[in-house]
């Protein structure tokens, strides 16, 4: 039988399976929201850590990517943030513990998820076209053209990860071009997070906001995918949707009040350790303490590189995550009927206030209605 927890050439290239993707959120998060990198890194972190632990699987812990998308795009402050992390955490523990999590997730029709998913792709593409890809002029086109021939270039490479490559390319720049000596000093020392905290209109907004949108994707992506995914990579470890459901809910409870960003399990972050020869939960446990290391003794310079990376680079980065989640409309498009309403849905989401909320609710009543709809 395979240890839980190893340590060797295989789990450390896996380490870096998912930093691609989830690094890039957090860089585009701390600014967004006013975030304190040492908080962010330090609980992201020790959750990584905790998770790998608990698992023994290379299951890592990323950022909510709805609540991300909204809050880079929206520019909600922490507390909302913080608020909506821990109502989510709070909403999904209870589903989980109370056995609902299952017909819960069934409840709401593939299609609709995929929908949200595709206006959240819109609501992407459109803040990297219009505000990070057009920053710094001609120079910032120019870097932006690298960086989208980057990520073509090196799609699915796993000893060159686009996402890497694409970041070190920004932080080139940054070193080269944006940070002057000056800056540089006091940037290593010893950072704690500070207790946070949330009042309850920060409350009521992230609920309204930030929750609905992501609690649908959670369902489908973060839950029921990642036990399949599971079941898939690993079908002698059994993960069910309860267990995962639990330690979602658990993270997001407790990473609010050091100022953590709202978490998942990710099947993508999964594949991607594995795919990178993880095969335990060393992977995660690695990867967990690069951030960890970060914020504790570089969180500064992190604050730093944040302030000066080049919001071209960013934006590429949007628009890849946004081709991402629009691609996966595709699996609807053999169901006249399922392809209709996930574009109904999809307009919705990106085109009315609270959008997210009312196209989830629209989008499972049309599915429930007699088959008439999507036959025009």
């Amino acid at each position: 039988m395979n240890p839980r927890i190893r340590f060797d050439r295989h789990e450390f290239a896996g380490s870096f399976g998912d930093l691609g993707t989830t690094l890039p959120l957090i860089v585009g998060l701390i600014p967004a929201a006013g975030l304190d990198p040492a908080g962010v890194l330090i609980t992201f972190g020790l959750l990584q850590i905790a998770t790998g632990l608990a698992y023994g699987l290379p299951m890592p812990v990323q950022p909510l990517k709805a609540m991300a998308v909204l809050v880079i795009a929206s520019r909600y402050p922490a507390g909302v943030l913080h608020a909506a992390g821990f109502a989510i955490g709070a909403l999904m523990l209870f589903i989980a513990a109370a056995g609902l999590l299952g017909p819960l997730a069934r409840l709401v029709p593939r299609c609709v998820v995929r929908g949200l998913q595709v206006g959240l792709g819109f609501s992407l593409a459109q803040l990297a076209l219009r505000d990070y890809v057009p920053a710094h002029g001609t120079g910032g086109y120019a870097l932006a053209a690298a960086g989208f021939l980057i990520m073509i270039v090196f799609a699915g490479r796993g000893r060159f990860p686009a996402g890497l490559l694409l970041i070190g390319l920004g932080v080139l720049y940054a070193v080269l071009f944006r940070i002057y000596p000056e800056q540089v000093n006091g940037v290593f020392g010893i950072h704690l997070p500070t207790v946070h905290g949330f009042t309850v209109d920060e409350l009521r907004t992230g609920l309204l906001a930030l929750v609905p949108a992501q609690l649908a994707l959670s369902f489908g992506n973060s839950i029921v995918a990642t036990e399949r995914t599971v079941a898939d990579l690993f079908p002698d470890r059994r993960v069910t949707v309860r267990r995962l459901g639990i330690t979602y809910g658990l993270m997001n409870l407790v990473a609010p009040w050091f100022g953590g960003i709202p978490v998942c399990h990710g099947c993508g972050g999964l594949a991607g350790h594995h795919a990178l020869g993880a095969r335990t939960g060393g992977s995660v446990v690695l990867s967990g303490s690069y951030y960890l290391i970060a914020g504790l003794f570089f969180s500064r310079g992190f604050g730093l590189l944040v302030e000066v990376f080049p919001q071209p680079i960013l934006g590429v980065v949007l628009l890849f995550e946004a081709l991402a989640l629009v691609r996966l409309v595709g699996d609807e498009a053999g169901d006249r009927r399922a392809w209709s309403i996930a574009l109904v849905v999809a307009l919705i989401a990106f085109a009315l206030p609270q959008g997210y909320a009312v196209a989830l609710v629209v989008g499972t009543l049309l599915w429930r209605l007699p088959n008439r709809f999507g036959a025009v």
